[in-house]
């Protein structure tokens, strides 16, 4: 089916951000995998072109675009290509929107200008090596000193660690509630704070995924973001966009996977014909089209009701499931109909296998997202 998604002038941006990409991040793509990082001057040239958090209003210096279908465009056009490490869905349309929504006049002023513009690269740490999914386990905290915050602990698994210069920190300060969580603006530059590790990931091998310690770090008061003891509502509510991104980028990667695998069984032969002229590859192929247009038309539905402040909690998570689970089917699919070429990784469909294997994990696992849908159906237990 041919998409009536998009606008005129989102087609044109599209064709802008493709272009900016085929000249400026393809020709590097295996030196950033081999290095785990993308080097800080592209975050700056792709803000030079406006294509980072282009929701910033344009009294911050944004384009004031505050409709998801442009971070969807971003999210595709960087899965189509299997660039993992510049990670502008996550600086864009993930951390971004927390500053918008739940920052003070000064903090926009402050930082959001040079969100727009590559100069300050966002990151967000939730995950503790103790507690992944359940916030509720969260032990870094951060402890009211009267004139200042005093923030200890440690997150892990948090993609943009290295590039990053400002962080959103979830600390817990109420310790007699559970869920007495509080956000915090945390730069890079201030004493106490430590980056760990680079970590070594099975797939994702140019995105700069990290550990981060605090300790005894001191925190300005006008650093907590949003409301005292409300980080919990705040994740929550930012969760569903987030599970929203991850879905954009599944569907995407998917439709990768199926163009490769249908150029190479085009060109490989066996037994005096292509492989794609054989039934069973045919059906397969066909099969992997089909749950990748039901994907596509899913999601497009899904961010037209973010648009319109309709995206709930379980739509979201039903998106977040399905496309990711369908992802990791068409993935496998497209390793087994590359045959033995399919286990080596100069072949972009083992890259992309070994890339997909997270989006069911990241943002809430699969049995998270099932959880969230059978109690959106009343079944709790």
């Amino acid at each position: 089916m041919t998409r009536t998604h998009y606008t005129e002038e989102q087609s044109i941006f599209r064709r802008s951000f493709r272009g900016w990409l085929q000249k400026n991040v393809v020709p590097h793509q295996e030196d950033w995998r081999k290095a785990g990082l993308v080097p800080r001057e592209v975050w700056r040239a792709a803000g030079a072109q406006g294509f980072l958090s282009p929701m910033v209003a344009e009294d911050y210096g944004g384009a004031g675009c505050d409709d998801f279908r442009y971070d969807q465009i971003l999210g595709e056009e960087l899965s189509y290509i299997g660039e993992t490490g510049l990670m502008i869905p996550l600086h864009s349309c993930i951390c971004t929107p927390y500053l918008v929504a739940f920052g003070t006049l000064e903090q926009k002023q402050r930082w959001l200008p040079g969100v727009v513009t590559g100069e300050v690269v966002l990151a967000v740490a939730m995950t503790e090596p103790g507690a992944g999914s359940d916030l509720a386990g969260m032990r870094t905290n951060a402890v009211d000193k009267g004139d200042h915050w005093l923030l200890n602990g440690s997150k892990t698994f948090i993609s943009n660690g290295l590039n990053s210069e400002l962080v959103i920190v979830a600390a817990r300060t109420h310790p007699e509630q559970s869920h007495g969580i509080s956000l915090f603006l945390v730069e890079k530059s201030r004493a106490g704070f430590t980056v760990g590790r680079k970590l070594e990931k099975l797939g994702l091998h140019s995105q700069d995924t990290c550990e981060l310690f605090f300790s005894d770090l001191k925190l300005p008061k006008e650093n907590l973001l949003g409301d005292l003891h409300g980080g919990f509502k705040h994740l929550m509510q930012m969760l569903a966009p987030e599970r929203l991104s991850c879905a954009i980028g599944a569907v995407a990667a998917a439709r990768a996977a199926l163009d490769v695998t249908v150029a190479y069984t085009k060109e490989r032969t066996a037994f005096g014909k292509p492989l794609a002229a054989m039934p069973t590859t045919r059906h397969r192929l066909a099969e992997m089209k089909t749950e990748v247009e039901i994907g596509e038309a899913y999601v497009d539905r899904l961010v037209l009701a973010q648009n319109a402040g309709d995206l709930t909690v379980v739509d979201a998570a039903q998106g977040k499931l399905w496309t990711s689970e369908m992802l990791g089917r068409v993935v496998d699919a497209g390793v087994q109909l590359h045959g033995g070429y399919g286990f080596m990784m100069e072949y972009p469909i083992t890259r992309m296998y070994a890339d997909a294997r997270i989006m069911r994990i990241y943002a809430g696992t699969s049995e998270i997202m099932k959880e969230i849908i059978s109690r959106g159906m009343g079944l709790e237990a």
